[in-house]
């Protein structure tokens, strides 16, 4: 069998840098050699210093529509369930056509900034007066169609939510748009199932969070799914906020995560995003799972939520990935560094992120999103590995934070040196490039499609 390959001068794979590293690949964009320290080959592909591509593990594609524009005082002290209300008003009135609009320029945008695939947490599934659509997948054949035309991976995550709050409080008017009933998202689970393996999508499920979502109903939601799909992964929202922890606690008696680890089967396919208030009683017996937590630290930053102790997480084994979530910023670079840097803030030291393998922060980082976020998308995509896919992103060698630098200083640059800007010059995924001179091949009209689509919203009052 003939591979595609690429020969790069520098390579980061799980173990490390290595230099002269030929990596070839099958007809299906799966790696089936990597080869160090080996003479480049007269002919094919060649790059300077290649990465892993990044898992985005968490993602609502619609907010990318409004980002940057809630930004403003809506009351006389301002917090996430404000920002929430806004951010409903402006989901009531997004059509499929816009959502793939969305969609479309922001996994264009991911994959520009090096990620290379996304985990789509998705709950806007009807009309904005609450009423199905005749088709029941509509809006998620909008991310499936953005992502197929942009070449992201895709973990599809369809959403049940059902509750406005603890104890089976009545969803609000603004929250019409989301509802499903158990029989209604395992219908649609198998609806989907066939639409995602036609083009290597992944699909998993994601109870909104314990807030939306009863004990019974998630119960028989995760049996159904592991009835059609035992290895789909699973993804909720967990004590982002600390008044969701007082409201669970005086629902159930315990905190968020402490009553999911008793009442649930939280094992390795889950992902808890967030998770930002446990104590640590709470961080052992979740990292005991094998359980990912999704960091988000952009939006968790934009929405006042609170510090995670990484500290007492990676003490206890734990597995990580980042995501982007509300997608007020798309750069995984950036969500590194704020991570690092909110640890600083919190702790007052310097290089958290460092290990015992990896005295630079950037790389240890950087292997070990691409790790935990490979285990929560379900997909193999856990970095240039025989086996997996061939999603890379190469740095731009002659871009400022990285020129000059030694291959093991280059990451560092990137991620902490490029003041905003991007070190990335070209994106594969499953080997096929998508992004070349740091621009997405569908760029320009991706973003017309994005710019028309808002001036349709606004004009229309949103």
């Amino acid at each position: 069998m003939i591979y595609k390959h690429i020969f790069a001068q520098q390579a980061l794979l799980a173990t490390g840098w290595r230099q002269n590293v030929l990596i070839e690949w099958d007809e299906n964009g799966v790696i089936r050699r990597v080869t160090a320290d080996v003479s480049s080959p007269a002919v094919g592909e060649t790059a300077g210093c290649l990465l892993p591509g990044m898992p985005n593990l968490h993602s609502h594609a619609f907010q990318r529509g409004f980002a940057g524009l809630t930004e403003y005082r809506h009351g006389r002290q301002d917090s996430f369930w404000s920002w929430r209300n806004l951010m409903y008003a402006f989901a009531a009135r997004i059509a499929p056509e816009q959502m793939e609009a969305i969609a479309t320029w922001l996994y264009a945008e991911m994959l520009a900034a090096g990620y290379t695939s996304v985990c789509e947490f998705h709950y806007v599934h009807h009309q904005p007066d609450g009423a199905p659509y005749a088709d029941p997948a509509l809006m998620c054949r909008s991310l499936l169609n953005a992502a197929r035309n942009t070449g992201i991976g895709l973990t599809l995550l369809p959403v049940c939510y059902q509750n406005g709050g603890f104890g089976g409080q009545p969803a609000a008017a603004l929250q019409q748009r989301f509802i499903q009933t158990t029989a209604q998202m395992l219908a649609l689970w198998e609806m989907l199932l066939p639409l995602c393996q036609r083009q290597d999508a992944r699909l998993g499920i994601a109870p909104h969070s314990l807030r939306a979502v009863d004990p019974g109903n998630l119960a028989a939601l995760v049996a159904g799914v592991r009835s059609m799909d035992a290895a789909a992964p699973i993804h909720i929202h967990i004590a982002e906020q600390v008044k969701e922890v007082e409201d669970c606690v005086a629902w159930s008696g315990q905190r968020p995560v402490a009553w999911l680890l008793e009442h649930a089967p939280v094992d390795a396919r889950w992902c808890l995003i967030h998770a930002t208030h446990m104590n640590e009683h709470e961080y052992r017996m979740a990292a005991a799972t094998g359980a990912v937590v999704g960091l988000c630290p952009t939006t968790e930053g934009n929405l006042g939520d609170g510090i995670f102790d990484y500290p007492l997480w990676r003490g206890h084994q734990g597995r990580w990935g980042i995501g982007s979530d509300s997608n007020s910023v798309v750069s995984a670079a950036e969500e590194l560094q704020t991570l690092e840097y909110s640890q600083r803030f919190h702790l007052r030291q310097r290089n958290i992120g460092a290990s015992d393998a990896f005295p630079e922060v950037a790389t240890a980082l950087y292997l070990d999103a691409v790790s935990g976020g490979a285990q929560a998308s379900g997909r193999d995509v856990a970095g240039i590995a025989v086996g997996q896919r061939a999603d890379m992103v190469e740095l731009d060698c002659r871009h400022h934070a990285v020129a000059g630098l030694p291959v093991e200083k280059a990451l560092s640059g990137h991620i902490f040196g490029s003041s905003r800007t991007s070190a990335i010059r070209r994106v594969w995924t499953g080997g096929t490039l998508r992004v070349d001179g740091a621009r997405h091949l569908l760029r320009d009209q991706a973003l017309a499609g994005f710019i028309d689509m808002r001036k349709q919203l606004f004009k229309a009052g949103a």
